[in-house]
């Protein structure tokens, strides 16, 4: 797998495949490096990592997505060091993610290294379970 930045030329791959991100966001994020794509040894893209910024000073991963074929191959594993390595190649020492805690997910970051750190219940919502990991 490769593990590139998201192009302009991808702001429609992105729109189309992100239900969970405001379309108005999607050209700023791309600017700032902030999506990246996964690309099969084909050239085909088998996914995507969008990230923010929790209080504007910690990096929060929003997104990850693996198309279906390609999952329980590592490729997640794989994209999460990445985006880790390149946060603390920024000098970030703390990243956060969350899942809802009816997902599967969280058993994934928990074998990632993530701690569980607290969580937020807005209603008709599942728990939404906050985790974080220290960078060494």
């Amino acid at each position: 797998m490769k593990i590139i930045y998201a192009t302009e030329a991808d702001y429609q791959y992105i729109r189309e495949h992100d239900r969970h991100v405001l379309e108005s966001l999607i050209a700023p994020k791309i600017r700032q490096k902030e999506i990246y794509l996964f690309k099969s040894d084909n050239d085909d893209t088998i996914g995507w990592m969008r990230y923010g910024y929790f209080w504007d000073n910690t990096p929060f991963m929003n997104m990850i997505w693996i198309d279906e074929p390609y999952r329980g191959k590592g490729f997640g594993r794989t994209a999460i060091r990445f985006w880790e390595e390149e946060m603390m190649q920024k000098g970030f020492r703390l990243v956060m993610t969350s899942t809802l805690s009816n997902e599967e997910a969280q058993h994934f970051y928990r074998k990632s290294g993530y701690r569980d750190s607290g969580c937020l219940l807005l209603e008709r919502e599942p728990l939404e379970m906050i985790f974080t990991k220290n960078l060494s």
